[in-house]
């Protein structure tokens, strides 16, 4: 398996962790932002190796884009989800392959 492959599966994983509505949105708060931090900074570092690997990832510029807005409930909680199922199908097509 490639290794931008196996981001995008950690990065959906993650995503899809921070859209459970209640302990993402509880998880993000009280650890003060920081998880959206990090999670700009790990797609930002997926998208660098996918260019590199020439597999362009959309789902980490969607994701990096979730980071900014997540900080708004109802709004990051809908792009988590989206940028979750973005990713995670990605790798499963990349995975077949």
């Amino acid at each position: 398996m490639n290794r931008t492959t196996i981001l995008k599966w950690i990065t959906g994983i993650c995503e899809g962790l921070l859209a459970i509505p209640i302990a993402g949105g509880t998880f993000i708060v009280s650890m003060t932002w920081t998880p959206l931090l990090f999670m700009f900074v790990l797609h930002t570092i997926t998208l660098i190796i996918s260019i590199k690997d020439a597999r362009f990832s959309s789902g980490s510029i969607l994701g990096m884009i979730t980071s900014f807005l997540g900080a708004i409930p109802f709004v990051g909680w809908v792009m988590h989800t989206i940028t979750a199922i973005v990713l995670l199908i990605d790798a499963a097509v990349e995975t077949k392959k």
